[in-house]
């Protein structure tokens, strides 16, 4: 099972001369996946000072260490030895539990995440570690994509119960209010996932980096880019980034959930929140952009694993920097407009958009014009998001009337 379950290929382990690479392969790939990620949060960190700084015209990190790069580093050390607080009415227990129920979630997550492999020449994506044919990543569960949504929903309680632990009314809110909003973009960004799903016929995320073997059928082609749009703006929300940050809304709620927090519990949200923005990036590179996979088929002569593993990280260079940019450029939403966003919009077109895909795979499957279909159901889908937006507005103008608009 545990064979099975980190894709090595030999399901019988009887003697130590079988088991023993296994347990290798394990370890040395967990080490591998916690230092990558801790190094990737330390860069993140200092990466978006540093080109925010550049945006803005300013220096930003620039003395510890050559061009500043250790200057993260020089923070997290400083949270590790100030003064732990805990709040007199607070539930200890819950209170130090938090912020792990926030970190652990983001590491599981990109333990299924295919880091790099070849799929050309008849490869399977696999590479000789040991003596055993294995996949570079630390895990490859046959339900892969089920649980990285299990890992983004179990994320919410690290801040729900942050908040609630802290025993003042502030973080509180700060936890509704973050509760309320990642739970409304993860119905969008779980919708969007089902489409993907569907097309790639496999809830294994090898087996969905596995079928896109060339940018004509990378999943944000063949799903028709609305579930990539859809999923980049759900999974900003759910990161807490710009224009979605109302979690820490200084101005209106003190700090958020975390107002409390201080010390190395502080750092672990703070680690989380990067830690998460790595892996969120991951997974779109995975579910839509072919993960390792290049958009051709050429590679150079040599271990083709490495190019995989260039063209993976290329690919999530380019989300980071969206991120960045995004932050140092748009401004926060409203609450209200938060809300909306998320249940009048995102939600209506990811489900409307799965059912136009189900509907022209069932009729390209059936020998139907599937173009047809296509065309019918663009059609149905423009009517019901009119009669929605009839709706709504209705709604609206019934509230504005009795003087009771949101």
């Amino acid at each position: 099972m545990i064979a099975h379950m980190l894709a090595i290929g030999d399901p019988l382990l009887n003697s130590p001369s079988e088991w023993l690479p296994v347990v290798l392969i394990v370890i040395f790939k967990t080490l591998i996946t916690f230092v990558f990620l801790m190094i990737a949060v330390l860069f993140m960190v200092w990466f978006e000072r540093k080109v925010i700084a550049g945006m803005q015209n300013r220096i930003g990190p620039a003395v510890a260490g050559p061009w500043g790069i250790l200057q993260t580093l020089a923070d997290g050390i400083k949270l590790f030895f100030k003064e732990d607080l805990i709040p007199e009415r607070a539930d200890r227990f819950v209170f130090k539990l938090a912020p792990y129920l926030s970190l652990v979630p983001a590491f599981v997550t990109f333990a299924v995440i295919p880091v790099g492999g070849s799929w050309t020449d008849g490869s399977d994506g696999t590479l000789s570690l040991f003596g055993h044919r294995t996949f570079m990543q630390l895990a490859d569960p046959p339900i892969g994509i089920l649980l990285v949504l299990a890992m983004s929903s179990l994320a919410v309680y690290g801040v729900m119960l942050a908040g609630w632990s802290s025993g003042s009314k502030y973080p509180l809110l700060g936890a509704v209010r973050a509760s309320a909003q990642m739970v409304s973009y993860e119905a969008a960004l779980g919708l969007s996932v089902v489409t993907v799903v569907l097309v790639s016929k496999t809830l294994s995320t090898h087996g969905i980096v596995g079928i896109q073997d060339t940018i004509r059928s990378w999943n944000i082609v063949t799903t028709g880019f609305v579930p990539f749009v859809i999923f980049i703006i759900a999974a900003t929300a759910e990161l807490n980034r710009p224009p979605f940050d109302l979690v820490e809304a200084e101005q209106e709620i003190v700090g958020g959930y975390h107002t409390e927090y201080s010390s190395i519990r502080f750092a672990l949200f703070y680690l989380a929140e990067f830690m998460n923005t790595v892996t969120m990036s991951a997974i779109m590179v995975t579910l839509f952009l072919g993960g390792p996979q290049p958009p051709f088929h050429w590679h150079p002569p040599g271990a083709q694993w490495a190019w995989g593993v260039l063209w993976f990280f290329a690919k999530l260079f380019i989300f980071l920097f969206s991120y960045v940019w995004l932050r140092a450029t748009l401004p926060r939403l409203r609450y209200d407009q938060l809300m909306d966003l998320g249940w009048k919009v995102l939600i209506p077109a990811a489900f409307g958009w799965l059912l136009l895909i189900a509907s022209m795979r069932v009729a390209r499957d059936r020998g139907w014009n599937s173009a047809l279909a296509g065309v019918v159901g663009v059609v149905v889908l423009a009517a019901c998001w009119g009669l929605l937006a009839v709706a709504f507005r209705v709604s609206a103008k019934r509230r504005e009337l009795e003087g009771t608009a949101f």
